[in-house]
């Protein structure tokens, strides 16, 4: 029984085949799933797979990249989406520094109202983190985002970051990278942080763990991250998959 904490089958690369992409999850135990709508379509398309598909869920908010075009009147409509049923969270959200789209001061701003908001709904939030860690963590902090908690989302520090994170309230994700041959940082992750302070995702379609790596991701792939951590730590499939299963339904509040 695996929970995919973080998917984009409301993607247009799933446009053709979305039910066969259910049908291949459930197929391999992924039994839970968040989906991550980011602006105002994807959002959407989010909502509508949600209440079609049992056991799944949503997330909402405004990424970092587009932060930009972010208007109030979409900071009023995320506060009126938070009552929706099926909408577990907040996000994603955070800072993006690879991307010179929106000004990182317009990220920030977008970031902080973000937290406030999900403050206000009581949601814990889905964080978005490339080459911001340091006013990322600074953020978080000053907005006492512990109050929520919630996701380090594909987590790419280190096992010290990890650790200012998990002092914050905060899970720790592990998608496609912890299973690349090269990726040291990841691996130390999963054999440092506490088994009841994982999750596992995939970001499909982004990030397919090996032997995918480069092509299209989908939630069933969960299971090889799922496998990598198991592993690493040394024990078995089973474990991973009902800690890291148990951890995001208590974070979501999903009974």
């Amino acid at each position: 029984m695996l929970f995919d904490t973080h998917c984009h089958v409301n993607d247009e690369q799933f446009g053709e085949d979305l039910e066969a992409t259910m049908e291949r999850a459930k197929t391999a135990g992924v039994q839970y799933m968040v989906v991550v709508g980011f602006d105002r379509p994807t959002i959407e398309k989010a909502l509508k797979i949600v209440d079609f598909y049992d056991n799944t869920y949503a997330s909402v908010g405004w990424h970092p990249v587009d932060a930009i075009d972010m208007q109030d009147e979409d900071l009023a409509w995320l506060e009126e989406l938070a009552t929706h049923p099926k909408v577990v969270a907040l996000g994603e959200m955070g800072l993006d520094y690879h991307w010179d789209k929106s000004p990182k001061e317009v990220q920030k701003e977008v970031f902080r109202k973000q937290i406030r908001l999900a403050k206000k709904v009581n949601l814990p939030i889905i964080i978005h983190n490339r080459e911001a860690t340091e006013d990322v963590v600074t953020i978080l902090r000053e907005e006492k985002a512990e109050q929520v908690g919630g996701i380090m989302h594909c987590f790419s520090g280190s096992p010290e970051i990890a650790k200012k994170c998990l002092d914050m309230n905060f899970y720790i994700s592990l998608g496609g990278p912890v299973t690349f041959k090269n990726a040291k940082k990841p691996k130390e992750v999963a054999i440092q942080v506490p088994m009841d302070r994982l999750l596992v995702e995939t970001d499909c379609p982004y990030l397919a763990p090996h032997p995918y790596r480069g092509k299209r991701n989908e939630p069933a792939y969960v299971k090889l991250v799922a496998e990598q951590i198991a592993e690493l730590k040394g024990i078995s499939l089973q474990e991973v998959a009902q800690q890291t299963t148990a951890n995001a339904k208590k974070l979501f509040g999903i009974e």
